[in-house]
C-alpha cells in the first residue's frame, strides 16, 4: 500500500479592508450671543459627522473665520454688530463661493429672509427651531439642498409673488437665479397639484400624506416636474407656481 502525503497549503485570507471614515461636515458659527454659540457648538459636538473649525461673533469677524477655515457650512445671524449678517453674505459672494450659508435667526422679518436668499443663502432656520431640525438642515444644506421649513418657505413666496426676486413684480420667466423657466411639456394635474404643494412648503412626505400616494411616486413626480420646466430646485418651482397662481390651487390665465 502506497501511502500518499498532501501538503496543505494554508490559504491567506486578504487583510479586511479598514472603511475610510467619512469627512466631517465643518462649520462656522457667526452669532453676537456668547451663549448661544456655547450652545450650538455643545449641541453640534454631539453628532458624529459635524466640526465646528470657528466662530465669530459679528459679521467681519465672520469673514475671516471663513478665509482662514475654508467651512462648509456657515451658520449666520442676521444682526450683528460691525457687520450684519446680510452684509456678510453679500461680501462672501465675492470672496468664497464653496461655503453654504444657513440663516440662523430669531427675526421673523420676510423682507430680511427674501433678501437672504436672493445674496444666495442655502437655508433659513428660525433660532426656536428643534436642536434636531438645525442638525438635519446643516446636512441637506451641504448636500447641495435648499432648506426652509414650511413656515418660511411660504412666507418667503408670499413676499416673492409681492415683490419679486428683483424688487419688481415676477416676471412670468424668470426664477431666483434670474434664469429663464419654460415649460417643455404641459404638467398633468396631478403634476399641478405637486407644484403647488411645494410652494405651500410642504414636505415629500406630508405631500404623499395629502395625496394618498407614497413617498417615492412623489419623488417620482418632481423629477418629472424638474425635467418638464428646467428647473433646479424646489425654490425656482415654487417661484414658478406662485407666478401660475398654482400655490393657490389653480392656474392663471
Amino acid at each position: 500500500m502506497i501511502e500518499m502525503s498532501y501538503n496543505t497549503m494554508e490559504t491567506e485570507l486578504p487583510p479586511m479592508l479598514e472603511e475610510t471614515p467619512k469627512r466631517k461636515i465643518r462649520i462656522v458659527l457667526a452669532d453676537d450671543h456668547p451663549i448661544v454659540r456655547d450652545g450650538l457648538k455643545k449641541m453640534l459636538a454631539l453628532e458624529s459627522d459635524l466640526e465646528v473649525v470657528g466662530e465669530a461673533s459679528d459679521g467681519r469677524e465672520a469673514l475671516e473665520q471663513i478665509q482662514i477655515h475654508e467651512p462648509d457650512v456657515l451658520l449666520l445671524d442676521l444682526r450683528m454688530p460691525n457687520l450684519d449678517g446680510l452684509s456678510a453674505l453679500q461680501t462672501l459672494q465675492h470672496i468664497n463661493r464653496k461655503t453654504k450659508v444657513i440663516i440662523l435667526t430669531a427675526s421673523e422679518d420676510k423682507n430680511e429672509f427674501v433678501q437672504a436668499m436672493k445674496l444666495g443663502c442655502s437655508g433659513i432656520v428660525l433660532k426656536q427651531t428643534a436642536p434636531e431640525l438645525i442638525v438635519k438642515s446643516i446636512r441637506k444644506v451641504n448636500d447641495g439642498e435648499i432648506w426652509l421649513d414650511s413656515h418660511t418657505t411660504a412666507a418667503v413666496m408670499r413676499q416673492f409673488a409681492t415683490a419679486g426676486p428683483d424688487g419688481g413684480s415676477l416676471s412670468s420667466s424668470s426664477n431666483s437665479s434670474g434664469t429663464k423657466v419654460c415649460e417643455r411639456s404641459p404638467l398633468s394635474a396631478r403634476e399641478r397639484e405637486i407644484v403647488g404643494l411645494v410652494a405651500q412648503g410642504y414636505k415629500n412626505k406630508e405631500m404623499a400624506e395629502k395625496m394618498f400616494i407614497s413617498e417615492q411616486t412623489v419623488k417620482n413626480h418632481l423629477h418629472n416636474i424638474f425635467d418638464k420646466l428646467g428647473v433646479s430646485d424646489r425654490l425656482e418651482l415654487a417661484l414658478y407656481a406662485i407666478h401660475k397662481g398654482l400655490h393657490l390651487g389653480g392656474e392663471k390665465a
